[in-house]
């Protein structure tokens, strides 16, 4: 049986001959295992899991932009550990840095905080776009699309042209900015006052 250094350096090889096939199956089974060495270190860092897929998409996007600085002479696998450990640690910092800022609430818990009575419905969408007509135009089209039209997060990954991840942090930063401007405006204590 072939080791695996010696298949996804054969399939690298073939991706520089013009083998577009060769290389999709390599990048399938790269993504493959990146997903279950990911998902285990993701969890053991406290994060979320579904951002298990943000860092995978990382990796391949790295190893697809480098991939011209493989030399066919070296071995792959040390290469390809290379940069998924870089991306991988670049990605984690981000998602911990987004982790301490970020809201999680359901789509329920949010159409709870924004509801209104009945008779003030007109009012309350008149208030609804008076509130998102602050945000920029990508929050405002992912708050409409989850929020307001009930859009599930992959079909408005999809029409947006964008990866989910892309798409639920959009929606929390939109959140976080809505929610900073309801807080009401603290005040100084007054000199020598506590």
């Amino acid at each position: 049986m072939e080791s695996r250094e010696h298949l996804w350096a054969e399939a690298m090889r073939a991706e520089r001959r013009g083998d577009g096939a060769a290389y999709e199956c390599l990048l399938k089974e790269i993504a493959d295992l990146l997903r279950r060495l990911i998902r285990y270190r993701v969890a053991q860092l406290g994060l979320s899991a579904h951002e298990t897929e943000d860092l995978v998409q990382e990796v391949l996007i790295g190893l697809h932009t480098k991939r011209h600085t493989w030399d066919v002479d070296r071995p792959f696998l040390p290469w390809l550990h290379a940069i998924a450990r870089y991306k991988i640690a670049d990605g984690v910092r981000h998602l911990r840095r987004e982790a301490r800022h970020r809201i999680d609430l359901t789509f329920d818990e949010l159409a709870e905080l924004v509801e209104a009575p009945a008779e003030d419905l007109d009012r309350s969408l008149l208030d609804i776009d008076r509130h998102l007509s602050d945000l920029p135009q990508g929050q405002q089209t992912v708050v409409r699309a989850l929020a307001v039209e009930g859009a599930s997060v992959r079909s408005t990954a999809e029409k947006l042209q964008t990866s989910e991840g892309a798409v639920r942090v959009t929606f929390h930063r939109a959140l976080q900015r809505l929610m900073a401007k309801a807080e009401p405006a603290r005040t100084k204590p007054a000199k020598g006052k506590f």
